[in-house]
């Protein structure tokens, strides 16, 4: 056998496939004495004598020295013995390793040995996947989009040597990604299946938000500030709620950047994303305060600490600027917080000649947010769903062209 062709290509595998020399010996080796089984009927005394950085590979089968020959599997004769091994001090029932040629072994046995030795190299490659995808796990990186399926908008990308799928529903609404794109993925989790490990790929995670600010502020990589809290529509909106250790140091201002540079390259990643970033407080009036931003909140009152709910008070010019278009600030805000917010108009009427009514936002992951009108005349109740669907009580139609955030 040309043992120099066998390490060079052994080496390639290594370097294409992350996956080591030893191992993929060890299979080889697992590989000859299955033929050896299957053609010795059953002798699978196999030595090896392996030295890679000699290119050395040895094969030898172990037989029994006999005065006559009955099982040639098993058995070998003493004058063919000193004749193959070239030394005389050989004795009867000695056991003798003889030189062997894989090649020697048929076409059945050299079957199952390219069996072994590939189902041990695959087992290698999804381990090596693995291990890849396990030691990024919750991490940001940066994959190459291979290919993209043309009927469901999926993407095959590259991390590293190891392939994953990234799933249209994964993706950020207005990705239009093309072979041969670098991009910013988050590994969500890490499965293991019968076809081998798989990768949860995100692009529309919330926690993708928080890695890139890793990456682009020095002070969160650093400690200095801390992400408190992220609430996020992909591809549309995200809230961020920041604060400092250091009261020197201005958590939002250090977000933003100079010009607004650190967080504009983080919407550029993403899109043109939005991305709202408030400062973090302990007391529940300012943090709420701060996450109906832009808009302007005139107070807030906790009806039940216990439960987390509040009633908010805004200006009447403020109030869809407040909600948000189809409900999505006061959403992110009750998500970003973790309080129920009702939000009210200063006036208490939503127009001159209108009942006094409120709305309520509650916080709810399952997407069933929804805006409440509590029509204090004893009328029927309206309501309005955040994600812009009609309920069955009655229609309320909100103005998008004067939510203007």
């Amino acid at each position: 056998m040309n043992t120099k062709e066998l390490f060079a290509a052994l080496e390639m595998l290594e370097k294409e496939k992350g996956i080591p020399m030893d191992y993929m010996i060890e299979n080889i080796e697992k590989g000859i004495e299955v033929a050896c089984k299957n053609y010795y009927g059953g002798n699978d005394e196999v030595v090896f004598k392996i030295l890679p950085d000699r290119n050395v590979f040895d094969v030898r089968l172990k037989k029994t020295v006999v005065e006559e020959v009955f099982d040639p599997d098993y058995e070998i004769s003493l004058e063919d013995a000193q004749k193959i091994l070239k030394r005389k001090a050989i004795n009867i029932d000695d056991k003798v390793a003889i030189p062997l040629d894989p090649k020697d072994l048929g076409r059945i046995a050299i079957g199952a040995a390219r069996n072994t030795i590939r189902q041990g190299i695959r087992t290698g490659e999804k381990g090596q996947t693995l291990s890849e995808f396990k030691s990024k796990l919750g991490e940001l990186v940066t994959a190459t989009v291979e290919r993209i399926d043309p009927k469901s908008g999926a993407a095959v990308i590259r991390i590293g040597k190891s392939e994953a799928m990234l799933p249209k529903s994964e993706q950020i609404g207005h990705d239009n990604l093309k072979e041969g794109d670098h991009i910013k993925v988050y590994i969500a989790d890490v499965k293991t299946s019968e076809k081998g490990p798989r990768a949860i790929i995100s692009r529309s995670h919330q926690d993708l938000v928080k890695r890139l600010f890793e990456q682009e502020v020095p002070e969160i990589f650093d400690g200095v500030v801390e992400i408190k809290s992220v609430s996020r529509e992909a591809g549309s909106r995200t809230k961020m709620a920041v604060v400092s250790k250091n009261p020197d140091i201005d958590a939002v201002g250090a977000c933003i950047g100079t010009k607004g540079a650190r967080v504009n390259s983080i919407v550029d990643e993403l899109g043109g994303e939005k991305i709202d970033i408030i400062e973090y407080s302990d007391d529940p009036q300012k943090y709420i305060s701060a996450a109906l931003s832009p808009a302007k909140v005139l107070s807030v009152e906790i009806t039940d600490l216990e439960n987390k709910t509040c009633r908010v008070t805004v200006p009447d010019g403020q109030l869809s600027l407040a909600i948000g278009n189809k409900g999505q600030n006061a959403r992110l805000a009750a998500r970003l917080t973790g309080w129920k917010i009702d939000i009210r108009p200063e006036s208490g009427f939503f127009g001159e000649d209108e009942e006094d009514e409120k709305l309520e936002v509650a916080e709810d992951t399952t997407a069933e947010d929804t805006l409440e009108l509590d029509d204090t005349a004893e009328e029927n109740t309206e309501a309005l769903d955040l994600d812009g669907e009609k309920t069955a009580e009655a229609d309320v139609e909100a103005d998008e062209n004067t939510n203007e955030e």
